[in-house]
């Protein structure tokens, strides 16, 4: 495992980090008949840093995937700040959220969200056709990627003619193409057997060399792969080590 760096070289920061849903924030809930708003994180703060495999444990409901999406700027915190690179994500409009989230965050999701339609390759680049980049570019830096990952035999085979763990593979390999700073997985290993899984914790522990990697997860597999873990219960950290 790597040696975790000083917080001060942290790639994104969560400060006193609350996020309640229900009211004006939709995701309404109710009690008795009246609209009440859920806290899913109660004034978190941690960090992740460059080199750094992290984890976010916790049981359902504990808030991990929340406090992924913050880190990953798929949200906005209601109270605190969530800092990416040194910047407030919060304080930047919908489109400069969205162009940095684009060139500095790499995601992975449980179910994979691959286009069914389209190749390996195309898929993997498809974050490069949002940023602009030349479709020759495109598809050497999608083979680049594939290879790294041992897919360069599934090129252009379609979602439906891979297994799990292949799937998941494309989606790590579409979260480097951008080549992040910071690449954070939902739940990577919810729809793979333990061999599977364990193939692509490994890749995970294999890119977190010059950025910063956090999943989330409560399955004991993917926690004990990472370096450090980060434990939330009832939306608030209880543990940090």
């Amino acid at each position: 495992m790597a040696t975790v760096p000083e917080s001060t070289d942290a790639v994104v920061r969560a400060v006193d980090v609350t996020r309640r849903y229900g009211g004006s924030d939709g995701g309404l809930f109710s009690r008795g008949g009246e609209r009440a708003p859920v806290t899913a994180l109660d004034g978190v703060s941690m960090h992740a840093a460059p080199g750094e495999f992290l984890g976010l444990s916790g049981p359902s409901g504990s808030g991990k995937s929340t406090l992924l999406h913050l880190l990953a700027t798929l949200d906005t915190p209601t109270d605190g700040t969530v800092e990416l690179l040194g910047t407030d994500a919060a304080s930047l409009s919908d489109r400069q959220r969205t162009s940095l989230r684009l060139d500095h965050v790499g995601v992975v999701f449980q179910r994979f969200h691959l286009l069914p339609t389209l190749s390996a390759r195309a898929n993997v680049a498809l974050p490069l056709v949002e940023q602009g980049v030349g479709k020759r570019t495109r598809r050497d830096r999608a083979a680049e990627l594939l290879e790294q990952v041992g897919l360069d035999d599934r090129l252009d085979h379609r979602p439906g003619e891979l297994s799990g763990g292949e799937q998941q593979r494309v989606a790590v390999a579409r979260a480097l193409v951008t080549d992040p700073d910071l690449l954070v997985a939902d739940e990577p290993t919810g729809e793979l057997d333990t061999d599977a899984g364990e193939v692509v914790l490994e890749l995970l522990d294999d890119v977190a060399t010059d950025r910063a990697v956090v999943v989330a997860s409560h399955d004991e597999q993917a926690i004990g792969a990472t370096d450090r873990v980060v434990e939330l219960r009832d939306g608030r950290v209880v543990s940090d080590g």
